[in-house]
């Protein structure tokens, strides 16, 4: 260890937690290295919420011209250019991307180091890279490395081309008919957003109903959305196997209880998960435990098994949101740096899926509160009573608001509707401020507006 370069701080992974822990630790006086293997801004930026919003905003675009005429519009026939499409995504990511490591390169006692880290001790790393490798040292090594898409155990998997979250975006063509197999939330913005830019969807979805994690009403109001746009959903259905089917295309055999049919198609994309970047990282000659699936395991203030060591981001498991990640940088800054006593205990955990109309989640849904033996009032109203939303002809899909009985405070909220997302935060800051679910329904706002709907959402509870 007499050879390796010694820091205050090793941050391996330069996602939405690790590139502004590195800069806070420089900042502050401690001299950091920050490892990259690919690319800086980690997920987020590269694979995950940039590229693919900006995707479904061209998606979304695509079909409000086909409705031009709802609106009394005429806009005559519409056709989706993927490379035009691949274009400015790869634009707004270059931005986004080149802009972080311009921040980076720009501290102060932060060293940006591109190669893939591994443990050789507890407080050390080494660091392959085209130049050769190099060992590093500190009492403080943050992990921020991440997750990829999950390639499932398929028979015949590797006899076919296959697309994931990542090369999906790279397609300058479109599919004549896409498989999506998985109907979790990323299957679920993809399939819709190439349904609208035009290819023939079929997602194909183990489980008894999308979005496993939602509420049963709230998942078959998604399914119902995702019918009227035209993608074919198979629930109950089961990959059995997947094997060439002659001009490049794809045959799926998919069983549904005891029947069993096949699919055949143009692409097919893997939305089966993900799993940890932890595998590259030797975590055995550090002692750092893992979960079962890789998961690195972390106590309420991101501390693994080895003292100094801590994790942050969808490495650890957990909700995988950039904005729970870039919440772990602030907890490890709070206490770290600044000597509190932050946790990830009680912490709200928003989440917005960008199928269209979005869906907005914070807090408990149903389910989970009547699994807990909470004595709750469920308050719900369809978006077609919400005046702004049929002004701007978007009256699909619900809102729904989970109230504790004895406080009147609001648990937890889904709303899946137009602007799903920001009315869920509107929501996120009430709970937040522990407001009266009457103070919402009683309180005063601009007309017309989505936010005046909460007069009426919380005026169903007796």
């Amino acid at each position: 260890m007499d050879s390796a370069t010694h820091y205050d701080a090793i941050v391996i992974g330069a996602g939405q937690a690790g590139g502004p822990l590195a800069g806070a630790l420089a900042r502050a006086g401690r001299r950091s290295a920050l490892i990259e293997r690919v690319h800086i801004g980690g997920t987020c930026i590269n694979e995950g919420c940039t590229p693919t919003k900006t995707m479904v905003a061209s998606a979304r675009v695509a079909y409000l011209a086909r409705r031009a005429a709802d609106y009394g519009v005429r806009a005559g026939s519409v056709t989706v250019d993927m490379a035009a499409v691949r274009r400015r995504k790869r634009a707004i990511v270059d931005s986004f991307r080149s802009g972080s490591e311009s921040r980076i390169q720009a501290t102060a006692g932060l060293d940006l180091l591109i190669g893939e880290a591994r443990f050789i001790a507890p407080n050390a790393v080494e660091v392959r890279s085209a130049d050769g490798p190099r060992s590093l040292s500190a009492p403080l090594i943050f992990i921020n490395t991440g997750g990829r898409p999950t390639r499932p155990a398929l028979p015949g998997i590797d006899s076919v081309p296959t697309l994931d979250s990542t090369s999906i975006m790279e397609l300058g063509e479109l599919p004549e008919h896409l498989l999506v197999l998985g109907g979790g939330y990323i299957g679920l913005e993809f399939g819709q957003m190439f349904r609208r830019f035009g290819s023939r969807v079929t997602v194909v979805q183990r489980a008894s109903q999308l979005a496993p994690r939602e509420d049963a009403d709230v998942s078959e109001e998604i399914r119902r959305i995702l019918c009227q746009d035209g993608v074919e959903v198979l629930l109950n259905t089961k990959a059995a196997s997947v094997a060439p089917a002659g001009d490049g295309r794809i045959r799926l055999a998919v069983q549904n209880g005891g029947d069993e049919r096949t699919l055949v198609a143009s692409h097919l994309l893997l939305a089966t998960g993900r799993s940890p970047n932890t595998e590259a990282l030797n975590l055995r000659a550090a002692g750092v435990e893992t979960d079962k699936s890789g998961f690195i395991t972390v106590n309420e203030r991101l501390e693994t098994s080895v003292p100094g060591v801590y994790a942050l981001g969808d490495v650890k498991g957990g909700p995988a949101f950039t904005h729970i990640s870039y919440d772990d940088f602030r907890i490890i800054r709070t206490n770290v740096l600044e000597g509190g006593h932050a946790t990830t205990r009680d912490r709200l955990v928003p989440n917005t899926v960008f199928i269209d109309p979005q869906l907005g989640r914070i807090g408990l849904s149903e389910t989970e509160a009547r699994e807990q033996g909470r004595k709750i009032q469920v308050a719900t109203m369809p978006m077609s009573y919400v005046a702004r939303a049929l002004e701007m002809d978007e009256p699909r899909g619900f809102m729904k608001a989970i109230v504790d009985t004895d406080t009147g405070l609001i648990l937890g909220a889904a709303v899946l509707g137009v602007e799903g997302g920001e009315i869920m935060a509107a929501l996120q800051v009430a709970m937040m401020g522990k407001l009266h679910h009457t103070a919402l329904r009683d309180a005063v706002f601009a007309h017309p507006t989505l936010a005046e709907s909460f007069n009426n959402l919380f005026a169903t509870l007796v």
